[in-house]
């Protein structure tokens, strides 16, 4: 067994790099992110958002750089890391034949949950994402709305300590929305959350600090409250950072 390293962040990236041949994905991406804070990763599409939420979670290696989750290094201690994160990716793969509870049954017997334990959190997450009116339905006759509530669900199923959650209200109505909402702010009095989103109002409603991306490359980091600048708006000072204004700099 590898010694897990005494860490005080649960969340490290470290000069995280992701080229294709001449084409820069991230680059240089550094950011800490400490125990049962909620950060938002904000950018344009195509910024690396989404490319340095797979390589914090192992799903890609690096180019250059390092990754840790709760003081492992992704790279060497990929396992140990892997059980502590619930990550929700962006349209994530599901088994349109089974149904929620099939699904999660499974998955939870794969990640070797015994059987008691996996029933509470079973009970938990058909709860929390509000899943019962659709638990033994087929997955693949659910709404979008649904289908992103099992991914959720599965993030969350073996209780992990750091939650990476890739828009995790899209194809939601403004009811489950709330409720999605609710919850983040619940996990996130004892876990650590990175959460991906282009609802402004989002950010405002459940993070204390904003991560912001651009063309690979991290431009802000810090409160909620500095990123709305001299009583700026977060739409207004997102496009100045992110736009025209930003380009032309």
């Amino acid at each position: 067994m590898i010694e897990r390293t005494p860490q005080a962040a649960m969340i490290e990236a470290q000069g995280l790099s992701k080229f294709y041949g001449p084409f820069i994905a991230t680059k240089d991406v550094t950011f800490t992110i400490p125990a049962q804070q909620v950060a938002a990763f904000l950018g344009p599409n195509g910024a690396g958002k989404s490319t340095t939420m797979k390589l914090l979670t192992g799903f890609l290696s690096p180019s250059e750089g390092v990754a840790r989750i709760g003081g492992f290094e992704m790279s060497q201690q990929r396992i140990e890391a892997s059980q502590l994160i619930g990550y929700l990716p962006e349209n994530g793969p599901l088994y349109n034949e089974m149904s929620p509870q099939g699904l999660l049954k499974y998955l939870g017997q794969a990640r070797g949950m015994k059987s008691g334990q996996l029933k509470n959190r079973l009970d938990y997450v058909a709860g929390k994402c509000s899943l019962e009116d659709v638990w033994g339905k087929p997955i693949g006759k659910l709404s979008r709305g649904y289908r992103q509530r099992v991914g959720m669900a599965h993030a969350l199923l073996h209780d992990p300590q750091v939650l990476i959650l890739d828009e995790p209200t899209s194809g939601l109505d403004p009811n489950q929305t709330y409720q999605v909402r609710e919850l983040i702010r619940e996990l996130g009095k004892t876990k650590t959350i990175l959460l991906s989103t282009h609802i402004l109002s989002e950010v405002e409603a459940v993070c204390s600090r904003v991560i912001l991306i651009n063309r690979g490359r991290v431009v802000l980091d810090g409160p909620v409250a500095e990123m709305q600048g001299n009583g700026d708006d977060l739409e207004h000072r997102f496009r100045q950072l992110t736009g025209d204004l930003a380009s032309a700099r």
